[in-house]
């Protein structure tokens, strides 16, 4: 499938406007404000996403997208329900692992046990070993591992994929550090309040793109 560029236009242009406009609220008078705006530009990923598998693209992509908008109503939005919004986006990491397993790349099951475990021992000596803590550190060590694989997936929808995830990745690096001021200077916490969303809306755009042309090989059914 070849997506025309008329709705790549329809797609990029108003993702270009509504970054710029909350990075520059952000910088300039912070606060929730431009999180209205934030969450118009996840959902454009997603109606976008709902396009292109539509006219042939990855249907794992659009669902991924789906718990994706659903988590942030209720990180981003409501800021309520945090172990609800992470038990999401592990769904979402579970989509993800899927796409890449089947586009021919290594589990890394034994590093993910590993992570895990160190990340535990870690949590525990800085004494921080909550329920919350702990879904939060599955998640991230599972979502590491995905980007890893990804770095061996073939193609270029899923080279573009694997970009994406690993700005993504940046994105919730800077807010464990946002949720932890404490772990790092000043300067550090300052940025990481803006970074997260400097990295998130292009993670979701790429993401979103790399499921417009179905892959090939033994990864061509995961648009059925």
């Amino acid at each position: 499938m070849r997506v025309s560029r008329r709705s790549l236009a329809l797609f990029l242009i108003p993702e270009a406007i509504l970054y710029a406009a909350f990075l520059i609220w952000d910088v300039t008078i912070g606060g929730r404000g431009s999180n209205p705006i934030k969450f118009a530009g996840i959902l454009l990923c997603l109606v976008y996403s709902l396009y292109l598998s539509h006219q042939g693209g990855s249907r794992l992509v659009s669902a991924a997208l789906t718990l994706t908008v659903l988590a942030d109503v209720f990180l981003l939005l409501l800021d309520a329900d945090y172990a609800l919004g992470i038990a999401l986006f592990c769904l979402v990491q579970g989509l993800y692992f899927v796409r890449i397993v089947r586009g021919g790349s290594r589990n890394l099951w034994g590093l993910r046990l590993a992570l895990f475990l160190l990340s535990l021992v870690v949590l525990n000596l800085l004494d921080l070993l909550i329920p919350l803590n702990i879904l939060a550190l599955f998640y991230f060590t599972n979502f590491f591992c995905n980007a890893l694989s990804s770095l061996s997936c073939p193609g270029q929808s899923m080279r573009l994929f694997s970009v994406g995830l690993w700005l993504f990745l940046c994105c919730d690096t800077c807010v464990g550090l946002f949720q932890n001021p404490q772990l790092v200077p000043p300067a550090v916490s300052a940025f990481v309040s803006v970074g997260m969303w400097l990295f998130y809306l292009p993670a979701q755009v790429l993401i979103t793109l790399s499921g417009a042309n179905p892959p090939s090989g033994g990864f061509s059914h995961e648009t059925k």
